[in-house]
């Protein structure tokens, strides 16, 4: 049986891995404009305030790792009040070397390992609601030394950096979602798989996406009624289940499409339709144009 998790996460192909060290002394408080790229942090040493917008104020201690998916505009502070200085990650020019906040002098009273990168899925948008706005996880020794790895690697011209950080990336984000608190987690993937009996059919639904399921048939998978299955996957994935699966579904062929390695008929019998002519008019509904003109946005599909 597959894992939706694992699939999520490697359909959303991270890439183009950027770190840093952060440090902060004395008083010193940082803005940070939205970003909207994946952005993650491990704590060194030392203690800071986050505070993202839209969200509680967290107390960041060492060992704490932080994922921020589409990262929203934030405040970075010591502990001491001060007026924050506003940084736009967009535009402002990537740092070299370690970033030092408040006092230049001096040991840091706070060090940070921090970094972001990107997705390259055309639908990680979509992925990416699924997921936490905010992940703060403690007491998960592998991530702050897989964030170390990627730091390194990050530095290193070495044959085959990019997949290396790739994978990294991967299992960095895996870790840190297996490790996210689920107790209060907004609707979303982690939600339902939390649900032993949502999960049950998620892995199905995964499974087999070109299978002609039903509400009812998944309903059966997850040992629940139709209706009962039907209101407690839309209240814990925040998307009724057909909508998912339909969803699901176009993020594959998408992939698919994008890397042109298959024919078009086989494009839609992956993802469940009968022919080529039933799937384009699906696709093309969905997502606003034909398969074969988004195919061509990446490398062509074979005819």
């Amino acid at each position: 049986m597959v894992d939706p998790l694992a699939e999520v996460i490697a359909l959303l192909r991270p890439r183009a891995v950027y770190s840093k060290v952060i440090s902060g002394a004395g008083a010193w408080a940082v803005r940070y404009s939205a970003f909207g790229q994946p952005s993650f942090c491990t704590m060194l040493e030392g203690e800071c305030v986050l505070a993202v917008d839209g969200q509680q104020p967290l107390t960041l201690s060492a060992g704490d790792f932080l994922l921020m998916p589409a990262t929203p505009g934030f405040t970075m502070s010591g502990v001491a009040p001060a007026a924050p200085v506003w940084i736009a990650p967009k535009t402002g020019p990537a740092p070299e070397g370690e970033i030092r906040h408040g006092s230049p002098e001096g040991p840091p009273d706070v060090r940070m390992l921090g970094g972001y990168f990107a997705f390259d899925s055309p639908d990680a948008a979509l992925m990416v609601s699924l997921l936490p706005a905010v992940l703060h996880v403690r007491g998960i020794a592998r991530l702050p030394l897989l964030v170390q790895l990627v730091r390194e690697e990050s530095l290193e011209q070495r044959p085959g950096r990019e997949l290396v950080l790739g994978r990294f990336i991967e299992v960095l984000l895996i870790e840190a979602l297996r490790g996210a608190p689920l107790e209060g987690a907004p609707p979303g993937l982690l939600r339902a798989l939390a649900d032993t009996r949502l999960a049950a059919a998620m892995r199905h639904m995964h499974g087999d996406p070109a299978r002609a399921w039903t509400v009812l048939e998944l309903a059966k998978k997850a040992a629940l009624s139709r209706s009962a299955f039907f209101e407690r996957f839309s209240r814990a994935v925040g998307l009724p289940p057909m909508e998912y699966l339909l969803a699901w579904r176009m993020a594959i062929a998408k992939d698919l499409l994008r890397r042109g390695e298959v024919a078009l008929v086989e494009v839609a019998e992956r993802v469940g339709y009968s022919s080529a002519s039933t799937f384009s008019t699906a696709f093309s509904r969905h997502v606003g144009q034909a398969p074969s003109h988004y195919a061509r946005r990446g490398s062509p599909v074979l005819a």
